[in-house]
């Protein structure tokens, strides 16, 4: 049997179990099983590998960047990001690659436009490490916000103003606020600032409405759920296992 998995946290309600699982059926590979693996701590990692004698591995919320000194090379993209969410096992050896750019790129392309020069980014975790990584590519002006920290481009929570909204028309939460069962949850910005010319970005795939963009919506910004990125990072995961 060759088994894959997700590692991470809480994982009950994953995307990748379920999906890999009707790939796995659809392309007839009896033979092929996904798993969820919850850990508490990073320190876990490595007896979790040897327990599953794993194939390929995506990881996901908090471990994405903890990792990566567990893994013996870095793809050149996932070096740059500094955050890792695929491992390929390979004679011995665990490669970390970062396929969330590349799923994020993809689900962005078709709704990018010039207006969209400068971009708020909702939380610093690994997520947003790929996206800053993709907006770089556009020439996009990045700020982040924290709930922790103030530095030149990451601002505090408190600060974000009307200010801020109207001249940032990118917008992408990449925080778990709003995710199921939690889905009355939304990150606390300027809704009313909103307009016609934003676009709100949720990294948030279930519910496939989030509060953040109910409330964009309602104040005209077109908004963009994560499952798209969720997606086209799986099946990039998929492609570097099987390559």
């Amino acid at each position: 049997m060759k088994t894959y998995g997700l590692i991470g946290k809480s994982l009950s309600h994953s995307f990748s179990k379920k999906y890999f699982a009707e790939k796995f059926a659809h392309l007839g590979l009896t033979d092929s099983e996904y798993i969820n693996i919850e850990i508490e701590t990073i320190e876990e990692f490595t007896e979790k590998v040897k327990e599953h004698k794993l194939e390929g591995l995506n990881v996901t919320i908090p471990f994405k960047e903890a990792i990566i000194p567990y893994l013996d090379e870095l793809d050149e993209v996932a070096k740059e990001i500094g955050a890792v969410n695929t491992v390929v096992f390979k004679n011995g050896k665990l490669k970390g690659y970062n396929t969330d750019a590349f799923g994020f790129h993809q689900s962005i392309k078709p709704f990018f436009k010039s207006q969209h020069e400068r971009a708020l980014i909702l939380g610093t975790g690994g997520a947003s490490k790929a996206v800053e990584y993709v907006l770089k590519q556009y020439g996009v002006d990045i700020l982040f916000t924290s709930r922790s920290e103030t530095k030149d481009n990451i601002l505090n929570w408190n600060d974000i103003n009307e200010n801020v909204i109207k001249h940032h028309l990118l917008i992408i939460n990449c925080t778990p606020l709003g995710m199921y069962p939690d889905v009355e949850v939304k990150p606390e910005i300027s809704y009313s600032a909103l307009t016609d010319k934003h676009l709100l970005v949720d990294l948030v795939y279930n519910p496939k409405e989030t509060l953040f963009l109910k409330l964009g919506k309602e104040n005209e910004a077109k908004g963009i759920n994560g499952l798209t990125m969720l997606q086209q990072q799986a099946e990039k995961s998929w492609r570097l296992w099987n390559d």
